[in-house]
């Protein structure tokens, strides 16, 4: 250690002062943000207000166990202060506060999982320091982050802050450039104050007027009360003047609340950007009562996938926060519905425990769903366009109830599309068998990671060829809700790459006209079939003139009672199966190359001289499956000597 940074660190000691760097995922998102976003920076004072609510909810809800901690300030607010000579705003609240901890944990580190992806996402994959960022900077809010959006506007943050309980009180000091630093404060009051050095181009904020006008379109719904106050500004200047209504917003009656209120709501309790696509503002009256304010989002959270990712719904109960994680009041696949549950029954003290077992809760859960689920299918009657773009959105999330919720299951069936081989708009399961052809007793469906892939696949030809129309699932979970489901009413679902495709049942071809005729038999297939099976042994199940094909010479496909061929894949890479079990090798007789090799397969010599042609053919068939070849050097070989001996240039 150098003698300076040796004297450095001895102040330190002696002051009670400690310095921090950020988190390096801290240091990218400061770095973005002091340079982006410059024609929305004003949504930082809806931030730093979010938070100081969220205070108060905390201890509002601690306090109900332990009235101490509230003891001698029960009255939660928030105060805004701006000192126009001082260049400062002040954002203060008397709630729960923070303690030396919680200033690093907070203020210091994105300490959640999938902090790469967040910051993927805010930089968009940019550099640090580029422009035109603003647009993912809104994300900050979404993750919990929404602190650090005051360096928009402040070039110097200083947070002031006693945790309720605690007797020392602490400072938080940071210029957003790399570091920070906390040292003990006195005399502080329990909560947070928070004093923003603002810019030279953020002086705005140092106006009434603007204030006013940013508190009323953001933050009007906040339940508690907001005032404004300007530090040394005479006689008419602003002291203590409440900003907001500050009651909570699903208690007003639904004729009350506009759409601009419910926009900004959702933008609180989502913390995303997008505005709602559907507004549920209920009361349930009866043996159990309760108010619901619920969002479905517009725009799907990149992150509703992620193992951690819990329902967002908060509970409340007689309008005191309890938790902002329910994951009693709605089943997992509806955790992007946003909003609040507020509860007369539950008691004010409810724990965790009880919300788990509580009867109460669990009829709350199924008449909140059923509400969901309701409105989802009015849309879907009423609004199909828009519902088509909800289920792109949210159709995968949606997909695991079918294979979870047995209860609900009627329901999603119904609501549940599917993009198909008849065209570009998705299609329902109702309409789907409406339209079925004559003779056609199964829901066809092709499964795959593609559509555009698994819209090329060779099993598809025979039902394109028939018009018998076919459903392309491309979710990972449509693996497993197909099989547990079996069946949509009394019509089973099949797939087109298992077992025999029953084509010659179902009536005609596309123009709706049967061909009666009987097809002359490929002279030699069955030699070569025989021959194939000899060759390949064990490499494949069986090998079999094909039904579905017209186009393609050869596919695979799987055993009848197998394990679909898709769903094989995707176990083996999870690791979950050690290999893929042996297919069914289909044959179109009518290609011109399967017909030549059966004119030869009778010859004599043709064991010898169909071996590697046998390789080719299984190898073709794996190449259109996406799968790879299992000797790719022998592969080369062959393909190698199949081309030589087609252009003469073949030696002994």
């Amino acid at each position: 250690m150098t003698e300076a940074k040796a004297k450095t660190a001895s102040d330190e000691i002696a002051s009670g002062s400690e310095r921090h760097q950020f988190q390096a995922e801290v240091s990218r998102l400061l770095n973005i943000v002091a340079n982006s976003l410059y024609s929305e920076k004003e949504i930082f004072l809806r931030e730093l207000i979010s938070n100081a609510s969220d205070a108060c909810d905390k201890l509002r809800y601690a306090a109900l166990t332990d009235e101490a901690l509230a003891s001698g300030d029960s009255e939660y607010r928030i105060d805004l202060k701006f000192d126009t000579e001082a260049k400062t705003l002040t954002i203060a609240d008397n709630g729960i506060g923070l303690d030396q901890q919680d200033l690093i944990d907070n203020l210091g580190t994105i300490a959640r999982s999938g902090t790469s992806a967040f910051m993927d996402a805010v930089s968009g994959g940019k550099k640090e320091g580029d422009a035109d960022e603003g647009g993912d900077v809104n994300l900050i809010g979404q993750f919990g982050v929404g602190f650090y959006s005051a360096f928009m506007v402040a070039d110097e943050v200083t947070v002031t802050t006693r945790k309720a309980g605690d007797d020392t009180g602490w400072c938080w000091r940071s210029d957003g450039l790399g570091e920070f630093t906390i040292e003990p404060a006195d005399d502080v009051e329990r909560g947070a104050v928070i004093v923003l050095h603002l810019k030279q181009d953020a002086e705005e904020y140092l106006d009434a007027s603007r204030l006013r006008h940013i508190v009323k379109t953001y933050s009007d719904h906040i339940s508690f009360p907001i005032s404004l106050t300007e530090v040394g500004g005479g006689e008419d200047a602003p002291v203590g003047e409440r900003l907001n209504q500050a009651s909570a917003i699903w208690a007003r009656p639904k004729s009350e609340v506009d759409e601009a209120a419910h926009k900004e709501f959702y933008h609180h309790v989502s913390h995303a950007v997008d505005e709602p696509w559907l507004t549920l503002h209920f009361r349930a009256e009866g043996m159990i009562e309760y108010a619901g304010l619920l969002y479905v989002p517009t725009a799907r959270p990149f992150d509703i996938f992620n193992p951690d990712r819990k329902c967002s719904v908060k509970l409340y109960v007689k309008r005191v926060f309890i938790t902002g994680d329910c994951e009693h009041l709605l089943p997992s696949w509806l955790r992007f519905v946003r909003g609040v549950i507020d509860s007369e029954d539950l008691p004010l003290n409810v724990s965790r425990e009880l919300l788990q077992n509580s009867p109460v809760l669990a009829r709350i859960k199924a008449g909140v769903t059923s509400r969901v689920l309701n409105a989802l299918s009015e849309k879907a009657e009423k609004e199909a366009d828009a519902y088509a773009g909800f289920w792109e959105a949210f159709g995968p999330v949606l997909k695991e109830g079918l294979y979870e919720d047995f209860e609900h299951r009627d329901k999603l069936m119904k609501l549940a599309r599917f993009r198909s081989t008849a065209g570009d708009s998705l299609v329902g399961l109702e309409e789907y068998v409406a339209r079925m052809k004559e003779g056609q007793e199964a829901i066809y469906y092709i499964s795959g990671d593609d559509i555009d892939a698994i819209q090329r696949s060779p099993q598809l030809e025979g039902f394109k060829a028939k018009g018998i129309e076919v459903l392309l699932m491309t979710d990972p979970i449509d693996e497993f809700w197909v099989p547990t489901v079996g069946v949509f009413e009394t019509t089973p679902f099949k797939s087109v790459t298992r077992g025999g495709a029953d084509l010659d049942k179902i009536g005609g071809d596309d123009q709706g006209e049967k061909d009666d005729a009987p097809e002359e038999a490929t002279e030699g297939l069955d030699a070569l079939v025989a021959l194939l099976k000899l060759e390949l042994g064990e490499a494949v199940q069986d090998v079999r003139e094909s039904a579905r094909l017209t186009d393609s010479a050869v596919c695979l496909v799987a055993g009848e009672n197998d394990l679909d061929m898709n769903l094989q894949r995707l176990l083996k890479q999870q690791g979950q199966l050690d290999a893929v079990q042996p297919r069914v090798l289909e044959l179109n007789p009518k290609h011109a190359l399967i017909a030549s090799l059966a004119a030869r397969a009778s010859e004599s010599g043709a064991v010898d001289a169909l071996k590697d042609a046998a390789h080719l053919l299984l190898d073709q068939a794996r190449i259109v499956e996406g799968e790879p070849v299992t000797d790719p050097a022998a592969y080369a070989r062959r393909m190698s000597d199949a081309m030589a001996s087609a252009f003469g240039t073949k030696g002994d």
